[in-house]
């Protein structure tokens, strides 16, 4: 008998891999430009202040996110990806690819959108 192996699910890794970048920068400058400088500061001094740490080394969060996506990415779109002959579990399987693209391209968004904030945006301020 074969063994049947359960098609990986990569999105709920993919997506924790830009999240950090996120709160890190885009979404602090969003606030702060809807004038919520002050949430912004009770969030990064008060609740969480463990964020802090992510703004304050956002080159290694980036840098680790973006090998993160790389590596996601390459596990998403690699040559000879296949699903089971098992009709069932080939539904799954497409299932859970489809949903992975999904989840890969949303935090692509998202880190693009956080670099851009983080590395763009300070050189017209």
């Amino acid at each position: 008998m074969d063994k049947i192996e359960k098609p990986r699910k990569w999105g709920v890794f993919i997506l924790f891999a830009s999240v950090p970048t996120l709160l890190c920068c885009a979404l602090p400058i969003f606030l702060v430009s809807l004038g919520m400088g002050s949430v912004v500061a009770a969030i990064y001094g008060d609740y969480l202040p463990w964020l802090r740490w992510f703004g304050f080394h956002e080159n290694i969060t980036f840098g680790i996110t973006a090998t993160i996506l790389i590596i996601a990415g390459w596990a998403i779109y690699r040559p000879n990806r296949v699903c089971p002959a098992d009709a069932e579990l080939a539904k799954a399987c497409n299932s859970a690819h489809k949903w992975n693209i999904r989840f890969f391209w949303g935090a692509v968004i998202i880190w693009c959108i956080g670099a851009f904030a983080t590395f763009i945006l300070p050189m017209f301020a």
